[in-house]
């Protein structure tokens, strides 16, 4: 098979549930479709690659970025917009691992073997042998809001000059909170539409200046809220509907009015019960796809929605099938996956969510490699 398209094309049309040569594959795009730092230090150790300049790209879930070299191997089309920072140290999680962090990250070990990293408004703690922090990151970045605005323009502007990768802005709200917003939206539903006009306004303001800036070499913007948990939706669909649906519609029209960008909404659980409103709201595609939450059955999300909506990720179980199952059964498991999601376009492969620190190396390779083996479309 012969690819015929470049990776930013292939990716938009996707998107866009339009004809592609071959199905896109994500490796790191968005700090959901990533890989924790732990998994691919071991890795590219498993490739013989070298591990000298491993970056932490997301210090909450201690996520990699991940390089050129990797993108290429397996064949990938996305690249992390997300800068590299200003200026950086090494840290030595545990053992052999070392990593290039930024110079603000300075967490200290204590005696039962945790990390905790505490400043004036926050703190996070990994626990001993963790893969990840739990807690909000303060501002890794040390940075006025205008210097920060234009290192994302340039790397931006890098990505798009020197690469033919299809990248997105993260970072926008999909008008949807925590639990205790859940709660709010039952007992006291005036002021969290007080709240999400609020909120809609800042972000229309923040996206124009990010579009008037680097909106030309921005392919998607995200927006996040994850309206779902494991046995279902995180709120009543009539609650969603009066109260979030409505600003995240107004959102979505803004951007596509304005602007060429397509719109990644990112939630995790079950959400079957909300997709036609995430639908009808604009978004152009739904990520991480969380096929082990009740009612989220690749089949039925695919016949029911795959004309309307662009499903990103799926494609691997993390929760049972990509830590704990052999490499043959990974191959398996993914390419009926593909078989599911791929006819028609409107799919870009990858795992449900991070690949996270205990995953051995040679599962990440088959579901990589099982993916590309069964990318491409025929006539």
């Amino acid at each position: 098979m012969k690819e015929t398209l470049t990776s930013r094309e292939r990716v938009k049309r996707a998107v866009a549930r339009q004809p592609v040569d071959r199905m896109p594959i994500d490796f790191g795009v968005h700090f959901s479709t990533g890989i924790s730092l732990f998994a691919y230090q071991n890795l590219r150790q498993y490739l013989g690659l070298d591990i000298d300049k491993i970056e932490m790209a997301d210090p909450t879930q201690l996520l990699a970025r991940v390089d050129k070299d990797i993108l290429d191997r397996f064949r990938a089309d996305t690249m992390l917009l997300n800068p590299a920072w200003p200026k950086t140290k090494k840290w030595n999680p545990r053992g052999n691992f070392h990593v290039n962090v930024p110079e603000r990250f300075s967490p200290t070990l204590q005696p039962d073997g945790s990390w905790i990293l505490k400043t004036e408004n926050t703190s996070m703690r990994m626990p001993a042998g963790g893969f990840f922090f739990d807690g909000s990151c303060p501002d890794m970045f040390g940075l006025s809001e205008e210097e920060r605005r234009a290192l994302f323009a340039r790397r931006a502007e890098e990505i798009y000059k020197e690469t033919d990768k299809y990248t997105m802005m993260m970072g926008y709200s999909g008008f949807f909170g925590d639990m205790d917003f859940a709660c709010d939206m039952l007992t006291d539903p005036e002021s969290c539409h007080a709240r999400n006009e609020q909120l809609l306004q800042e972000e229309i303001a923040e996206f124009d200046k990010m579009n008037a800036r680097m909106g030309k070499y921005v392919n998607a913007i995200e927006v996040n809220g994850d309206l779902g948990i494991q046995s279902g939706p995180a709120c009543t669909p009539d609650s969603y509907e009066d109260i979030c649906y409505p600003y995240l519609k107004r959102f979505c029209e803004h951007v596509h009015n304005t602007s060429d960008i397509q719109i990644f909404m990112h939630t995790c659980g079950s959400i079957y019960e909300l997709m036609p409103y995430v639908i009808a709201a604009g978004t152009d595609a739904v990520n991480p796809v969380q096929i082990s939450a009740r009612n989220m059955d690749p089949k039925n999300l695919k016949a029911d929605f795959g004309k309307d909506i662009c499903f990103w990720g799926g494609g691997c179980d993390t929760q049972v099938a990509l830590w704990s199952y052999k490499p043959e059964e990974i191959k398996t498991h993914v390419k009926e996956l593909v078989e599911i999601f791929k006819p028609g376009s409107g799919f870009v492969f990858n795992q449900v969510h991070n690949i996270m620190g205990d995953v051995p190396p040679e599962n990440i390779v088959a579901m990589f490699d099982t993916a590309y083996e069964n990318s491409f479309y025929t006539k």
